[in-house]
């Protein structure tokens, strides 16, 4: 490195360090949210959330029964680490190859393949420390997480679903399957009460909003409000006049919301938390009619909203352009846009997103 250049990286060292100071003073400023639920859905609205404020809580569902996160539950008896692995990542503020690593996933080796790497990292520092919220909170400190993680419950909770067959079927795996070939009528989790996580009831209690997917519906979103402190809690919320905000799904799952508009997605939310949900946020922006005709033939549709409903049994419905338009056109994805959704909630939950975006 030349004089000059050493120079140049000294100088701008302060001003850069004044601006990561300012950045983090103005994250610490933002408001107190509480993000609940699971799967792919959930990382996508932390990604947001997190470049508007560092007061972030995510609690995320236990229940997962498939993959790499299932056989280490089989085999090692602790907690599915795979949806909480995505929340990390997705809070992460360390380089982008720490990023890659957790997500690295094997394709060969005996016992190694399907396994993802950040899995096996939360495995190990569960039997590290002993205690899988304590893994937790230690994979948040090597990836830099900015806001929280945390399991909804410490218990090894199993989905249950009841079909329109009569069928009791269980485990979050077989529900997905089974509801393509007879609707749900209803889900319960066993054991029926599991103790919430402390820490967790803790931030619903603390919250200034309180968000609620998006996700899958019955096997991301609602297994969590199932356990009864997490569910009490969002009530209360709502009471105290705190925003709940549910994301409302773009597309339709098979089998699972077949069928299901906006409201058909309120109902089953509100259902559980005896009208908790006060606000919904719902796409408005046009999928071109090939890729939704593409999606229908996977058994997918448009959830929807009448035009002009402003509200949905005393839910205030907040409309805007939601979509992630570079996957739509580029790999012909329907997603959310982690920005525009961060945006969007803010607005529905009255907070300011307009005091400064931090990268």
């Amino acid at each position: 490195m030349s004089l000059s250049t050493r120079w140049r990286t000294w100088t701008r060292s302060p001003t850069r360090r004044l601006r990561e100071w300012r950045q983090k003073k103005q994250l610490e400023r933002g408001p107190r949210v509480v993000a609940i639920g699971g799967g792919t859905g959930l990382p996508v609205v932390l990604r947001g959330l997190k470049k508007y404020t560092a007061n972030l809580t995510a609690i995320v569902t236990v229940a997962d029964d498939g993959g790499s996160s299932g056989r280490l539950r089989g085999e090692l008896g602790i907690l599915p680490p795979g949806d909480i692995r995505n929340c990390l990542v997705a809070l992460a503020d360390t380089e982008p190859l720490m990023e890659k690593l957790f997500q690295y996933r094997f394709s060969r080796g005996e016992g190694l393949a399907g396994h993802t790497f950040g899995n096996l990292f939360i495995a190990a520092m569960t039997e590290v420390t002993g205690d899988f919220e304590a893994a937790v909170m230690e994979s948040s400190r090597v990836l830099k997480v900015r806001g929280t993680v945390l399991p909804s419950t410490l218990e090894n909770v199993t989905l249950e679903a009841e079909l329109s067959d009569g069928r009791l079927v269980a485990g979050e795996t077989a529900v997905t399957e089974e509801s393509r070939r007879a609707p749900i009528v209803r889900v319960g989790l066993r054991p029926a009460e599991p103790r919430a996580l402390p820490a967790a009831v803790r931030a619903i209690e603390a919250a200034d909003a309180v968000v609620l997917g998006p996700g899958s519906l019955y096997t991301s979103i609602v297994p969590n409000l199932l356990v009864p402190g997490i569910r009490r809690a969002v009530r209360r919320a709502s009471a105290r006049g705190v925003p709940v905000v549910l994301v409302v799904n773009v597309m339709t799952q098979p089998g699972e919301t077949t069928g299901f508009g906006a409201g058909d997605h309120l109902t089953v939310v509100n259902d559980i938390l005896e009208g908790a949900v006060n606000r919904a946020v719902v796409n408005s922006e046009r999928i071109p009619s090939e890729l939704v005709r593409r999606y229908r033939e996977d058994g997918q549709e448009v959830v929807t909203v009448p035009p002009g409903i402003r509200a949905f049994n005393g839910v205030r419905i907040v409309r805007d352009r939601l979509l992630d338009t570079e996957l739509l056109t580029r790999e012909s994805l329907v997603r959310h846009h982690p920005d525009r959704l961060a945006i969007a909630i803010f607005r529905a939950s009255g907070h300011r997103p307009d005091r400064g975006r931090v990268p």
